[in-house]
């Protein structure tokens, strides 16, 4: 535990315990809705480790707002409108998209008069193309495929409180940027926004990308786990990909399957596993509160950060 010297640990019966004032505004088949593909969550888990979650967010966000108004009032100008970043790293496969849409839909629905929106940063990887023109294909996911500057340039416009903003829409069906599609994001008061590379510093920037957040969560498992989950969820693109030729899976699921599970084994051991170890893994202790999971992604403990 001696990486964790400045985090507070709770089991999930104790983080229960903070609140529970507020019932899951969800059924368990909105919540297969809600779910990334794949994953696993319960109702309960959503009530144990979310509910008590929200309201935290709800203390932090309160804090935040106050402290805008405060420093407005010294500066004897009008209080600016300053969006609250959430950002939510971790592994591939870990669950993390699942943690951001759950997050979306219940500060949607506790949190009725904010403008609540998320985004991921796999929008921001360059394009299949692009990858190929500055031989990297083999290193997508790396810190070096992503347009970090455009990342990094998306936060600060969100934060200068731009009216409107438009990012790159990534498909996982066609493993690609969609050239014709993108998110526009209305000036939110809360922004979510994740993925792998949310708590890192590029190679080419000066700052974080968490610079720019406000609370930041890092879903973290066991390697052995995340391998199994993420050739778990390979084998279900299959199923999907069958009868879709267009689907970037569709020759894996039409060929033999040993050859695609050895496939899928190759890219873990030599472009996920390699960037969980040496790039995502080494910033989980920039984390404001670190959700550990164990087998089917059940949540065992929470880490927060001391203040």
């Amino acid at each position: 535990m001696a990486d964790f010297m400045n985090y507070d640990v709770y089991t999930k019966a104790r983080w229960r315990d903070f609140y529970q004032d507020a019932s899951v505004p969800l059924t368990q088949s909105s919540l297969r809705q809600v779910q990334a593909f794949n994953d696993q969550i319960s109702l309960q888990d959503v009530q144990d480790i979310y509910i008590p979650l929200i309201h935290l967010l709800d203390l932090e966000i309160r804090q935040f707002d106050q402290h805008q108004d405060m420093r407005a009032g010294f500066l004897q100008r009008e209080p600016r409108h300053v969006p609250y970043i959430i950002g939510i790293a971790g592994s591939v496969a870990v669950g993390k998209s699942t943690t951001a849409r759950l997050l979306e839909v219940l500060m949607n629905h506790f949190f009725p008069t904010k403008r609540v929106e998320l985004v991921t940063t796999d929008g921001f990887l360059y394009s299949t193309d692009e990858l190929k023109h500055r031989g990297l294909l083999d290193r997508k996911g790396f810190p070096e495929s992503y347009n970090m500057k455009a990342l990094i340039k998306f936060l600060n416009d969100v934060k200068s409180g731009k009216p409107l903003l438009e990012i790159p829409v990534y498909s996982h069906r066609v493993y690609d940027i969609v050239a014709s599609e993108v998110q526009r994001v209305v000036k939110p008061d809360v922004l979510i926004v994740e993925g792998i590379n949310t708590l890192q510093l590029p190679s080419t920037e000066q700052v974080y990308v968490s610079d720019f957040t406000d609370f930041s969560i890092y879903v973290d498992a066991n390697a052995g786990l995340i391998e199994k989950w993420f050739l778990e969820r390979f084998h279900a693109l299959l199923e999907l990909a069958r009868d879709d030729p267009s689907n970037y899976y569709y020759k894996y699921a039409v060929g033999d399957p040993q050859v695609a599970t050895e496939a899928a084994k190759r890219t873990w051991r030599s472009i996920d596993l390699p960037n969980l170890a040496d790039y995502i893994l080494p910033t989980r202790n920039r984390a404001e509160l670190i959700i550990h999971k164990g087998e089917h992604h059940i949540v065992d403990r929470l880490l927060l950060r001391k203040y």
